[in-house]
C-alpha cells in the first residue's frame, strides 16, 4: 500500500512510519520538522520512504501518487510545543486537515485517519471519558490553540464524511510515551525521567493528585493501524489510550524508584485549564477494533528510561 503520514518524523508518527515500512509498504511523509526529527526515521530503508520536508498547509499534494491510507498526525502535540507555536498548531489542524480531506474528495486518497486528542474533552466533567462526551473546553485559554484546533479538525472531517461520503476515522489519543520523545518535549513522562536521571528536582505542577493514563507508543501505533485498516467503520470516533489511571505524584515516585534517583519532588503552581482527571473509556476500541493496550507501565517506562539515558549520553 501507499501510506501517507503527515508528521511522520514526529514521536508517534515515526513509530507508525517504521511499522508500515517493515510490513513492506511505500511510506510518504510530509513534515516541516517544526517538532519532528529526521533521526527518528533514519532506520527506514530509503527505497521504502519518500520524505517531503514541507509544510502541509502549502505543500503541493499533486506530487503524491494515489494514497491508500493517510494518517494525519501533523501538529505540535505537547503543551510546551503548541504554546510555543500556537498559530502553526491552529493552521495545520484547520487548513492542513481541509487539504487532506480535499485530497480524499478528489479521489487522491481512499481513507483518512485523523489523530485527534483527549484534549478535546478539556477539563472533563465526565470520568472516565467516553466518545459520546462533548467536553469542557475553554475556547479562550492558552491551551485552546490545540484543543479547539483538534475539535475543528474533527468537525470538518465529519462534515466531509457526511457531505461527500469520505472514509474518515477519528482517533482520540490519550497520553502516550516512549522512545523518540524529544528531550525538550515538556510532557510529564519525559520531564520526570530527565529530571530523575540527572538527579534534579522532579517538578510537579499542582498538588500531584491530578490523574493521567499512560499508553506506551507501540500500543498506540497498533491501535492506529487497527483503526486505519478495519473495514466498514468510516465515520467512527474511537478513544485510544491505556485506562490504567495514575496520579501524577504516583508517576513521579515510580520513575524516581526505577532510576534510583536522589531527586527530591517539588511542587509548583499549575497551569490554566490543566485537566484534573484523564482516563479513557476504551470499550468501543475493544469491541470495534479488538484492541487494547498490552505493555505494562513498568515495562514501557523502562524502555523509555533507557532511550533517554542513551540520548543524554550522546550529549555528554
Amino acid at each position: 500500500m501507499n501510506i501517507l503520514i503527515t508528521g511522520g518524523s514526529g514521536f508517534i508518527g515515526s513509530h507508525l512510519s517504521k511499522l508500515y515500512a517493515q510490513k513492506g509498504n511505500n511510506i510518504f511523509i510530509i513534515d516541516n520538522l517544526l517538532t519532528g526529527n529526521r533521526k527518528n526515521i533514519q532506520s527506514i530503508p530509503s527505497g521504502s520512504l519518500i520524505f517531503f520536508e514541507q509544510d502541509l498547509t502549502t505543500f503541493n499534494l499533486t506530487k503524491l501518487p494515489h494514497i491508500d491510507i493517510c494518517y494525519h498526525l501533523a501538529s505540535p502535540a505537547s503543551p510546551v510545543q503548541y504554546k510555543k507555536h500556537p498559530i502553526e498548531t491552529m493552521r495545520v489542524n484547520s487548513e492542513g486537515t481541509y487539504r487532506i480531506l480535499e485530497l480524499c474528495r478528489n479521489k487522491g486518497c481512499d481513507r483518512m485517519v485523523l489523530t485527534s486528542t483527549s484534549e478535546i474533552y478539556g477539563d472533563p466533567l465526565e470520568h472516565p471519558q467516553k466518545e459520546s462526551y462533548w467536553g469542557n473546553v475553554n475556547t479562550l485559554g492558552d491551551r485552546a490553540c490545540y484543543d479547539e484546533a483538534k475539535r475543528y479538525a474533527e468537525s470538518i472531517s465529519m462534515t466531509y464524511h457526511r457531505s461527500f461520503d469520505i472514509d474518515v476515522r477519528i482517533a482520540r489519543i490519550f497520553n502516550t510515551y516512549g522512545p523518540n520523545m524529544e528531550l525538550n518535549d515538556g510532557r510529564v513522562v519525559s520531564n520526570f525521567i530527565i529530571q530523575a536521571i540527572q538527579n534534579n528536582p522532579i517538578t510537579i505542577y499542582g498538588d500531584g493528585t491530578q490523574t493521567r493514563s499512560f499508553c506506551y507508543v507501540e500500543d498506540m501505533v497498533s491501535g492506529l493501524v487497527a483503526l486505519g485498516e478495519t473495514e466498514d467503520i468510516q465515520g467512527d470516533v474511537i478513544n485510544l489510550g491505556n485506562p490504567d489511571e495514575k496520579t501524577v505524584l504516583e508517576l513521579a515516585e515510580i520513575i524516581k524508584d526505577m532510576t534510583d534517583s536522589t531527586s527530591e519532588i517539588s511542587f509548583e503552581g499549575i497551569g490554566e485549564d490543566d485537566p484534573k482527571k484523564r482516563k479513557p473509556d476504551i470499550s468501543k476500541a475493544q469491541k470495534v477494533l479488538k484492541w487494547e493496550p498490552k505493555v505494562p507501565l513498568d515495562q514501557g517506562l523502562q524502555k523509555t528510561i533507557n532511550y533517554f539515558e542513551s540520548e543524554l549520553n550522546k550529549q555528554n
